[in-house]
């Protein structure tokens, strides 16, 4: 029976619960790495992020006999330059508009009220099945309520530490530019023979994995937010550019994010003008039919190979477990982790065949 696949696996998936809760009952020696991780973990990120996106450049410089120094040198001219102009085109208008959003709030706040009572005191002119929704959302507001500002305050919070946090970023990210090769060499350097091969060939498909998603995401969600912006700016729809700066980012969330930059977008358009919601809507579909057909079939393929249902929820569980930054990474981690799963399950495959014919 010890030689069977289940059993083997089922005493390995024992084992590592058991390892797993050890460490999490070892608290003194846990606290001060988790204190040190998240220290590093907004920094480490985005320092990631632009290596992985950089990447190709300094690849195309090097190739053409550029030196790793002037490569480095290069690259922060030019994302000086890119950020530069960037302000120098939007930070006003984002400034007025966020100005103007600011002054709003209480008008917007009182639209969304009224309406809110406007539902509440017609109810009884729905049907039965929509009367009883309505009672069961006006009863769980003021939970909802207390949620959203706990989520605003925590949102707050963690954008003030990423603010300084972001002065750590250029270390991370010169190190990564200067010494990115020597990384996965340092790793296997410890082991001989076909152990060493397989780690190498693994933390080779990891990194693929990474660059994939990375490069991937960061492309498919500006093609989006490009779309996403010529629509808002031909209806003329309010907060253009704060909506779609927020678009970009959320749509980095694969399949979810676009319905959480579509919400602002629809409170936005219902209060300028509720004939809006529906260009606003159109704009939405036509721009995510152009992503799932046209722009990440083309832009990322399927290198990652990832069934929408399981992203959903591995991005749903992720959220509950850590906030936002774990929604982030929850995809890539799930994707690295499925990548080591198959190495191993090939690794023993070949063991096995190999066993076999020895026999």
């Amino acid at each position: 029976m010890t030689h069977k696949a289940w059993f083997q696996w089922g005493v390995g998936i024992l084992l590592a619960l058991l390892i797993i809760k050890f460490f999490l009952e070892v608290n003194w020696l846990l606290n001060p790495l988790l204190v040190i991780l998240k220290a590093v973990a907004v920094p480490l990120l985005i320092g990631g992020v632009l290596f992985y996106v950089t990447l190709p450049v300094q690849q195309f410089l090097e190739k053409r006999g550029v030196p790793r120094w002037g490569s480095i040198v290069i690259i922060f001219i030019l994302l000086t330059v890119l950020l530069t102009a960037f302000i120098w085109m939007v930070g006003e208008p984002i400034s007025d508009q966020v100005n103007n959003l600011v002054q709003a709030t209480p008008s917007i706040a009182y639209e969304i009220q009224r309406a809110v009572d406007y539902i509440l005191s017609n109810k009884a002119d729905f049907p039965p099945q929509l009367e009883d929704a309505i009672d069961t959302i006006s009863n769980s507001i003021q939970d909802y309520a207390i949620a959203l500002s706990t989520w605003l305050v925590g949102a707050l919070t963690s954008i003030v530490s990423a603010t300084i946090s972001l002065v750590i970023v250029p270390f991370f990210f010169i190190f990564m530019l200067k010494d990115h090769e020597k990384f996965a060499p340092f790793i296997y350097q410890f082991f001989t023979g076909e152990r060493r091969d397989w780690l190498k060939r693994t933390l080779e498909d990891i990194n693929d994995t990474i660059r994939s998603y990375v490069q991937g995401q960061i492309l498919v969600s500006l093609i989006l937010a490009l779309i996403i912006l010529a629509g808002y700016s031909f209806i003329g729809l309010e907060y253009t550019l704060i909506l779609v700066i927020l678009s970009f980012f959320m749509n980095m969330i694969p399949f979810i994010g676009p319905w959480l930059s579509f919400i602002p977008a629809v409170i936005v358009a219902l209060i300028q003008e509720p004939s809006l919601v529906i260009w606003v809507a159109v704009i939405n579909l036509v721009a995510q039919q152009l992503e799932s057909n046209v722009v990440t079939p083309n832009v990322m393929g399927k290198s990652l190979e990832l069934h929408p249902l399981t992203v959903i929820t591995v991005i749903l569980a992720a959220g509950n477990l850590g906030g936002f930054v774990a929604i982030i990474l929850a995809v890539p981690v799930y994707a690295v982790i499925k990548v080591i799963v198959r190495n191993v399950y090939e690794e023993r495959k070949a063991i096995q065949k190999t066993a076999s014919k020895t026999l």
